[in-house]
């Protein structure tokens, strides 16, 4: 395969990274001097620049337009022209508007999604350090080629994939990448190993990551899009935007309008030209009218404003929605794929247990005896205890053969032989946070709740050397100069060292012939070698990472400063003797047991994947109840590229963690639930987790921890780094589903009323005046209905929305049951008030008993028009109460929690009275004052709705508990 820079990545990788650093330069066509100005030059030509390169998609304004030209927004346009034709541009000018803010919003939203592949060029550093011609130059980071040499130091950021030719304790954060925090310490060896992903390769780093510590040298081998920066910058661009749920829903709703709306039309203006006798001019504006009736002009505005809201109380909960439509869309999320360090985890590693060798006899050889000490506290804050069972200790000075003595020297040991710093909380903050590894800084945070002063005790016993970890010898060591002990051997005046050794437990068991134990030390039997390995394996089951503490006392009357000593960790890791095992874990976050009960009662199903060690995520699963199977199955990335989606899906029907796994096993993972028909919500916060960010049906960012680049492409930011926070917003969002389906029974109720007079009108051949014109319906749709609905869409979630499983896709917000309530149950209940309402003016007006044959103009006939349009508003206050439950009376139902309520009813009535009392609005809408006194017949019909549908709630309610 050829990549756009002519260089084939499967000729190249495999021989970089296989090959000792002897040959790299030969492969790379490049020397340990760097190249010349006149060979980077022409592989600028020939590979082009160091750059993120932007796929070209849509144009601008073909997206831009997009927004006005869907099927609601064809209908809204339509809706502001029968207003023009109405003679009503005011409205006109209204409606179209609404369009316009709705368009604009939305592409705005489109546009800020788009940001994510520039916030991954804002990544990569402008300049670099490199050898050329034999000289160190700083140069653009995107003038970087292939063969190029990189000088690597402390804080310096990388700007493309090379390969290491030199290193020096080189420690690298690749979190951007791989998501997780701890730095990885780097080797120029050559990498054999065949089960491990591309980014566990210690010769190789990439670009957009950075120098944690030490020094290095590296030979550049891709650039700009061919960087693993680069790949993944592509899959964000090449994954496309699926409509959400709600955007589907909302479009099936807009066609099922738009066919009964034109249905309906078409009928009546050939009702009207045949039954009522009226011209075809007059009946096509008739027929304008009923499609304006049954068109719900205010509904995708309230929808609109419902999910706005809903943003603001996700917010509330640490949520924050970027995109509207994912606020619905969390309600129907059916599966959770979540990381697990710092989402389910604190990402703060602590110390739970210890292990020491231990003897309660005070003299004699350790008889396969041991103290397992449990310790409190939880993350980076030194605030906690160690306890014996139930006896609280404490680190003590000295050598003897209570516990406190063997205490003090393993974690001594532990927080010497370390690099990492403990800061503590700045900028009014009580949180403590480190520099450097955080496993380390859990032993030195351990060795303070033990009472060890550990600033003085790093000046008392300074460091001389230290041999840095590396993943063959699994171990790390460093050499202290110590003052003269006499109870430790040597001659006064001789110099005296120790050595400090951590690791795997099996590695330095190994390397150890002693054990210390009651202050004396003895020669390690197989026997008290195999208890050790049960105490680690013990912890290990439990999910605790486990490192085993060693050390070696040096008596030498030479001065190891010498230069001809070896320091070679042959000659220095050896004759060791063993002082305890430390066991740690990243603990769960408190609150995520209960948040994933939650979701269990909900039907939602959670996923964990990370890029951990399979055994410690099935631990962290098990604790916090993702997974209860006895033996779950653990899919690694290596896994991963073995299997077709067919073997993955089958996998997936299994209790299923995803461990070890690069961004492309991510992203791939999403996409078979996708193809499984499955909602899924992602979180990530590296720039790897970006494609299956955007893949998602909603991408969840973190806040504090995340990248730019992971923000830019999710669809929703927790601001507490929180599984829980998503739990939160998923009831939020099943909430806003069913406000929606609330606002729109309330909007549909009234089209009712709106269209019975229209149908009256045409069947009685004219004899039956319109009760309600074009612009009395426009003045409900787009005036007094707003605010009651948007009331609606606020109201909080019905008792037991998370213990129903989610909703079906197949489920659309208008449904059979939706309509018979709206057009059957409460609308003809509706259109009988406001008909009685049109009536009972005329009849105040001498017209008693007649129906056939009034006034169709003149004061009176405003008048009665006004009494119509004010029963719609009066019942509709009724609707508005009985729309806040599906089932619940609601009288069971706080009154005064949703004040938006009462702020909608106070605007509704405000509406209705300037449009029957104020001249301008009588003239502008058709209508004329009636008596105060008929507001009593007009509000005596309010309770009229609400009490019918508790009727239709207590039948619900009986037929099923």
């Amino acid at each position: 395969m050829q990549n756009t820079n002519g260089i084939s990545k499967e000729v190249i990788e495999p021989d970089v990274f296989r090959s000792p650093v002897s040959e790299v330069y030969s492969i790379l066509n490049s020397r340990p001097q760097g190249l010349r100005l006149g060979e980077v030059e022409d592989r600028l030509q020939r590979e082009g620049r160091n750059t993120i390169q932007k796929i070209k998609g849509e144009p601008l304004y073909l997206k831009f337009l997009t927004n006005f030209t869907h099927l609601m927004a064809i209908l809204l346009w339509i809706g502001g022209g029968v207003a023009f034709i109405a003679q009503m541009p005011q409205l006109a000018i209204a409606v179209w508007m609404v369009n316009i803010i709705n368009g604009a919003f939305s592409f705005w939203q489109e546009y800020r999604a788009e940001k994510a592949t520039e916030a991954l060029r804002q990544l990569l550093p402008v300049y670099a350090r490199v050898l050329r011609d034999g000289e160190e130059q700083r140069s653009m980071a995107e003038e970087l080629v292939r063969g190029d040499v990189l000088l690597l130091a402390e804080g310096d950021s990388i700007s493309a994939d090379c390969r290491l030719v030199q290193s020096a304790e080189l420690r690298v954060d690749q979190s951007t990448l791989t998501g997780e925090s701890r730095p990885v310490r780097k080797s120029m060896e050559a990498s054999l190993l065949e089960e491990i992903t591309y980014t566990e390769r210690l010769n190789l780093i990439f670009a957009g990551t950075s120098v944690a510590a030490g020094t290095g040298k590296a030979v550049v081998f891709a650039t700009g899009m061919q960087t693993e920066f680069g790949k993944i910058a592509n899959l964000t661009q090449s994954v496309g935007n699926d409509l959400s749920p709600l955007q589907q829903e909302m479009s099936n709703v807009t066609k099922m309008v738009t066919v009964i709306a034109v249905a309906i039309g078409v009928l009546f203006f050939l009702l009207a030209a045949v039954m009522a006798g009226i011209t075809l001019a007059e009946s096509f504006i008739f027929a304008l009218g009923m499609i304006v009736a049954f068109v719900p002009e205010g509904l995708l505005p309230t929808v609109t404003l419902a999910l706005a809201m809903g943003t603001q109380r996700m917010a509330k909960r640490n949520a924050l929605i970027k995109k509207l439509s994912a606020v619905e869309t969390l309600g129907c999320t059916t599966v959770i794929c979540t990381d697990k360090t710092g989402t389910l985890t604190q990402n703060e590693m602590t110390v739970r247990n210890l292990w020491i060798p231990y003897n309660d006899a005070t003299a004699g050889a350790w008889e396969d005896q041991g103290l397992n000490l449990t310790v409190t506290g939880i993350g980076y804050t030194p605030q906690g205890q160690i306890f014996n069972g139930d006896e609280a200790l404490v680190a003590e000075q000295g050598e003897g053969d209570r516990p406190g003595h063997a205490l003090r020297q393993v974690l001594l040991a532990s927080g010497l032989c370390n690099n990492a710093r403990l800061l503590p909380p700045k900028n009014g903050s009580s949180r403590w946070s480190i520099l450097g590894d955080p496993t380390e800084a859990a032993l030195k945070v351990v060795a303070i709740k033990a009472g060890i002063n550990m600033e003085q005790e790093e000046q008392s016993t300074p460091r001389w050397r230290e041999l840095p970890f590396d993943s063959r010898r699994k171990r790390m060591s460093t050499i202290h100069n110590l003052p003269y002990q006499a109870t430790r051997g040597g001659t006064p005046g001789t110099r005296h060292w120790v050595v400090y050794v951590k690791g795997a437990p099996k590695e330095i068991l190994d390397l150890c012939t002693m054990v210390e134990t009651n202050g004396i030390e003895y020669p390690l039997t197989p026997a008290q070698c195999e208890q050790i390995i049960a105490a680690n394996d013990n912890y290990a089951r439990d999910g605790l990472r486990v490192l085993a503490i060693a050390q070696r006392f040096i008596y030498s009357s030479e001065s190891l400063e010498d230069n001809r000593v070896d320091y070679s960790p042959e000659a220095i890791e050896k004759d060791l003797t063993f002082l305890g095992l430390l066991a740690m874990m990243d603990p769960p976050r408190p609150e995520v047991t209960e948040a994933v009960q939650k979701c269990h009662r909900a039907g939602i199903r959670i996923v964990m994947i990370t890029g951990d060690y399979g055994l410690t995520a099935e631990s962290i699963a098990r604790k916090i109840g993702i997974v209860h199977t006895a033996k779950p199955r653990i899919v690694t990335g290596f896994d991963l590229d073995g299997m077709d989606d067919r073997t993955l899906k089958e996998a997936m029907q299994d209790e299923v963690i995803f461990a070890r796994v690069a961004p492309e096993h991510k992203l791939r993972v999403v996409s078979v639930l996708h193809d499984m028909g499955q909602v899924t919500a992602v979180t990530g916060d590296g720039v790897n987790d970006a494609p299956a960010l955007k893949k998602a049906d909603i991408g969840v960012a973190m806040g504090l921890s995340g990248t730019d680049v992971a923000k830019e492409a999710a669809d929703m930011i927790l601001t507490d780094d929180n599984f829980a926070s998503i739990v939160n917003a998923v009831e939020e969002g099943r909430a806003v589903y069913d406000n929606i389906k609330k606002f729109t029974t309330y909007i549909f109720t009234s089209n009712t009323p709106e269209a019975i007079p229209f149908i009256l009108f045409a069947f009685s051949r004219a004899r039956i005046p319109l009760a309600l014109n074009v612009m009395h319906v426009l003045s409900i749709d787009l005036g007094t209905d707003i605010m009651p609905a948007l009331a609606l869409g606020i109201e909080p979630p019905e008792p037991g929305v998370m213990d129903r499983p989610p909703r079906d896709l197949k489920a659309h917000v208008i449904n059979l049951p939706l309509l018979l309530r709206a057009y059957v149950w409460l609308g003809p209940l509706q259109s009988l008030a406001a008909m009685a309402a049109f009536y009972y003016q005329y009849w105040t007006h001498g017209y008693w008993g007649q129906f056939l044959g009034l006034p169709s103009s003149g004061p009176i006939y405003r008048s009665a028009t006004a009494m119509a349009l004010a029963a719609v508003v009066t019942t509709q206050i009724g609707n508005l109460f009985a729309q806040r439950s599906e089932r619940t009376s609601v009288f069971r139902l706080p009154w005064f929690k949703n004040h938006l309520i009462w702020l909608g009813i106070a605007t509704e009535l405000t509406l209705i009275t300037l449009i029957v009392y104020f001249p301008g609005l009588q003239n502008f809408i058709g209508t004329a004052a009636f008596p105060l006194s008929n507001w009593t017949f007009l509000f005596a019909w309010t309770p009229a709705l609400l009490l019918v549908d508790e009727v239709r709630k207590w039948l619900v309610r009986r037929r099923t508990p």
